[in-house]
């Protein structure tokens, strides 16, 4: 009997980490100016600002879960900048996506990121936000940047800061 289940329980065991190697997330992002002057990068925003990351399906997008949290930000005097939710796979590697909003002007938009999540022992992310600003031809004059590596606790609601701009996220197992 021992050796009949000994080869189901090795294939079991090869079989287990696969399933557990993709998980899926809802992802709850609000990026808000905290402070009346803007702290500029030493550049803006680069050409190739998304690098390899995909664009956010449509039918990957959700509704915002945290309109109580991004009023209350507006209501103390925040600018709130950006307010998304979607639904992504996280894996072992980095799952890259991009995110924007607002009118795409000289190949940026007004707010523009890419957020990686890789899920390990813990879960990671990686967060760059560039918040453009655009001169009267439409062109990029400049940018802020949030830049940020953090381990998150899935569920849990996180705020990231930077000197002028700040971001709640919260990354929720389905």
């Amino acid at each position: 009997m021992l050796r009949l289940l000994r080869p189901l329980l090795v294939s079991l065991l090869l079989i287990a980490p696969a399933a557990f190697a993709e998980a899926l997330y809802q992802v709850e992002l609000i990026v808000f100016r905290q402070a009346e002057k803007a702290v500029p990068a030493s550049q803006p925003a680069p050409e190739d600002w998304a690098g390899k990351a995909a664009a956010l399906p449509a039918t990957a997008q959700r509704s915002p879960a945290l309109t109580g949290e991004a009023e209350k930000l507006a209501a103390k005097g925040y600018q709130v900048l950006l307010h998304q939710a979607w639904q992504q796979d996280v894996t072992g590697s980095p799952a890259a996506v991009r995110f924007s909003t607002g009118k795409e002007r000289d190949g940026h938009f007004p707010v523009e990121g890419v957020l990686d999540l890789a899920q390990g022992r813990q879960l990671e992310l990686k967060l760059t936000t560039w918040v453009n600003r655009f001169n009267a031809e439409g062109f990029l004059a400049g940018s802020e940047r949030l830049q940020i590596a953090r381990r998150l606790i899935p569920g849990q609601l996180t705020y990231l800061d930077h000197p002028s701009l700040g971001a709640l996220i919260r990354v929720s197992p389905l």
